[in-house]
């Protein structure tokens, strides 16, 4: 129950609801389930020893530059053949893509962090109970944001669905890249407001020619 509430409204529950406009449910399901039982088995056996081993500034910059990579790539949109050849012929890479992502997005966040806690209050002859209650609390919650971007998907016009998502990624790249130079550079550090603004500044004009390329089409 602690994992599911700490979950609710995360950056990785709003992610799989913009997820749900590029990947099918299915490869969202088996790419969000087996990153939740990785994570949380990292967290409870080894007791966060990844999140030490790698700085959290790295993580978060890798997840930034993860979430902008998706945001631009949701600007492509696609119809439904486009949909049809990717779940037939690409389904491995759809979900190794979730798992990834959703792996970084959460590593060292505070779900991990609950697990870590738990794992460390129980000791390693409740692990495994531990590491299955935390997986399936943090499943349950990220169900509601799959389930919720497949209602929005059934019931929004075409486009629209892939505009929130573009606008979900964009704000969490931002909001994690300076979370990631905040945590190198140190806070107060003039240069973080500077390097995220150009960053946001670059990865803007790569979106608008990204999309004129699009409507050239």
């Amino acid at each position: 129950m602690t994992e599911f509430i700490a979950e609710m409204g995360d950056k990785t529950q709003l992610m799989l609801v913009a997820m749900t406009s590029k990947y099918k449910l299915k490869d969202i399901i088996l790419g969000t389930g087996v990153a939740i039982l990785v994570l949380n088995g990292l967290a409870v056996l080894a007791g966060g020893l990844v999140s030490e081993v790698i700085p959290t500034w790295l993580i978060r910059l890798i997840a930034a530059g993860a979430f902008l990579f998706f945001a631009a790539t949701t600007l492509k949109g696609g119809d439904e053949e486009d949909e049809e050849v990717k779940e037939s012929g690409k389904g491995k890479i759809a979900a190794l893509s979730v798992f990834s992502t959703f792996f970084v997005a959460e590593l060292g966040d505070k779900t991990q962090l609950t697990a870590i806690t738990f794992g460390a209050n129980e000791g390693m002859e409740a692990a495994l109970v531990v590491w299955l209650a935390c997986s399936i609390g943090l499943f349950a919650a990220d169900i509601i944001g799959m389930l919720v971007g497949y209602l929005l998907k059934n019931k929004m016009p075409a486009g629209v669905l892939n505009a929130v998502a573009f606008c979900i990624f964009s704000v969490f790249g931002i909001l994690t890249l300076r979370e990631g130079l905040t945590l190198l550079l140190g806070v107060g550090n003039a240069w973080i407001m500077g390097i995220t603004v150009a960053a946001a500044v670059v990865f803007a004009i790569v979106c608008l020619t990204l999309y004129r390329k699009k409507k050239a089409a």
